[in-house]
């Protein structure tokens, strides 16, 4: 497993982060701590989990932070750990209503502390932005909990380019942290933007990839394996797609990047799964892919990924047509 480093932090993430979506519910507790156990053994140390996480199931909140709360203290393993969690998400009844005004910040801060059962969290996302809002304020707040040793540093989930720019020109012209990373919708896969529903979300295209070329800013994208599109394509399981899966990523486009996945597999001997998060891993400023495993199975075939290394070219026949 390689690691990298986020630009104007002391944070050396593996180039592979565990995201913690489902666990405590649709994964159980023993497997959940199964599943951290393996990432660790193999040199992974960048965790990612949300205050919202699961809060659509009945049952308890918060409960994807819990499970790594109860795993960081059980197991003595906060030290050696990045560990990342976002708020400022709206209620899901009212997702209409934003949820960033600095008292929603602090108090989602705060709960997460004590969920993680950590003094101190290493990455806070904002898990979306409101436009209205002016960057100011947001920064200036998020500065204010670094301040009060809450968190370390923090960073931007589902902004937009603009949004980001702003941002950090502010912080930069205050001498005062700005946004370290940026957490958008992006993988190897052509996105149907409109088909998601969700006009909160944001997704990585040519403007926020060349403003990340050119500031260096780390991208730490989800839903990086596209649902495992490309994965179940390569095995020979389509008829395991699920239709909300075809409908975010039509043909014939992907099945066009298919066949350059199919073509480099042929060439360097790579697996489906390893090309599809050495695109990611591979770019030319710091990628961390964020892989939501729901077993065993898929955690271990996800970490070979950790130590590929796709070339330039490699990466633009990728996104061939």
């Amino acid at each position: 497993m390689r690691y990298t480093t986020l630009l104007k932090t002391d944070l050396k993430p593996s180039v592979i982060c565990l995201g913690s979506a489902d666990m405590g519910s649709k994964i159980d507790l023993a497997s959940s701590f199964q599943m951290l156990d393996a990432f660790v053994e193999q040199g992974g140390n960048f965790l990612d989990t949300a205050a919202v996480y699961a809060n659509w199931l009945p049952g308890e909140r918060n409960i994807s932070e819990k499970t790594l709360g109860k795993w960081l203290k059980e197991r003595g393993t906060r030290e050696q750990m990045i560990v990342a969690t976002k708020g400022a998400h709206p209620e899901l009844s009212t997702m209409h209503i934003s949820r960033m005004a600095p008292a929603d910040i602090q108090h989602d801060i705060d709960t997460s502390l004590k969920n993680l059962q950590t003094e101190i969290i290493d990455l806070y996302w904002l898990h979306r932005d409101d436009p209205k809002r002016s960057v100011q304020e947001i920064i200036d707040t998020l500065n204010s909990q670094v301040q009060a040793g809450k968190i370390r540093h923090f960073g931007a989930s589902n902004w937009q380019t603009g949004r980001l720019k702003a941002a950090n020109d502010y912080a930069e012209a205050h001498g005062i942290q700005g946004f370290v990373a940026n957490q958008p919708l992006w993988n190897i896969g052509v996105i149907d933007f409109a088909a998601i529903g969700d006009p909160t979300l944001a997704m990585m295209d040519k403007t926020m990839w060349q403003y990340h070329k050119k500031t260096g800013l780390a991208a730490i994208p989800y839903s990086s394996q596209a649902n495992g599109l490309f994965n179940k394509l390569a095995q020979g399981r389509s008829d395991t797609i699920k239709p909300n899966t075809l409908r975010i990523y039509p043909n014939p486009q992907n099945q066009q990047r298919f066949q350059r996945i199919q073509q480099l597999m042929q060439e360097t001997g790579f697996s489906a799964t390893q090309i599809v998060l050495g695109y990611l891993i591979s770019q030319p400023f710091a990628t961390i892919p964020i892989v939501g495993c729901q077993n065993m199975g898929q955690l271990q075939d996800s970490l070979t990924a950790g130590d590929v290394q796709l070339s330039p070219e490699q990466l633009k026949l990728l996104e061939s047509h």
